[in-house]
């Protein structure tokens, strides 16, 4: 049995915008921490204005370093499918473009099946009237984001897009998650 101090996974969720993943994943119990960037594009070291263009092929992803014998890699997608809609292809809400993918950067065969199990259990119960087209794609490189951009809910709560969008995605996960939550 390995020691829980040593024990980490590494995870790389794109739903949308960064800002949004990333002040959920902060509140959850077993996640060490998380780092908005870049993944699943050609171009290296993009920038965000390069990102946002839609030239370089990222997506804006959370790279997320957890413990699995905390919260498990299923329980990182439970919440990702609560928190972004699976269903609209290069958009979530107002911000269009393939950068706002939905996508799982699988780091393991293993990820790799329990996303597609997750994915399969969600369209079979029907959630949602649409087809989830969330891209199950094996995890190549991740590049972080600039660091305004990092902790950004954290740092700019009243920013009018932080209290629109990610204000109330933050408030949906603490209720349905209460018993994920960091004390």
């Amino acid at each position: 049995m390995e020691d829980g101090l040593n024990s980490q996974e590494v995870a790389t969720l794109a739903g949308g915008c960064f800002w949004c993943l990333e002040a959920v994943y902060v509140l959850l119990k077993g996640v060490r921490s998380v780092v908005s960037g870049y993944s699943g594009g050609h171009t290296p070291n993009p920038t965000y204005e390069q990102v946002c263009s839609g030239s370089t092929g990222h997506a804006e992803v959370v790279q997320i370093t957890f413990d699995p014998q905390v919260i498990t890699f299923r329980d990182l997608l439970d919440v990702f499918f609560t928190i972004h809609d699976p269903t609209t292809l290069n958009r979530q809400g107002a911000d269009v473009g393939t950068q706002y993918r939905s996508a799982i950067f699988y780091h393991t065969p293993e990820q790799q099946a329990t996303a597609k199990a997750v994915i399969s259990e969600l369209e079979a119960a029907r959630i949602w009237p649409d087809p989830i087209v969330t891209e199950v794609t094996p995890f190549e490189r991740f590049y972080p984001a600039e660091a305004y951009h990092q902790d950004y809910f954290a740092r700019n709560p009243y920013q009018p897009y932080c209290r629109v969008v990610v204000a109330p995605k933050v408030a949906k996960a603490r209720q349905r998650f209460l018993d994920k939550l960091k004390q």
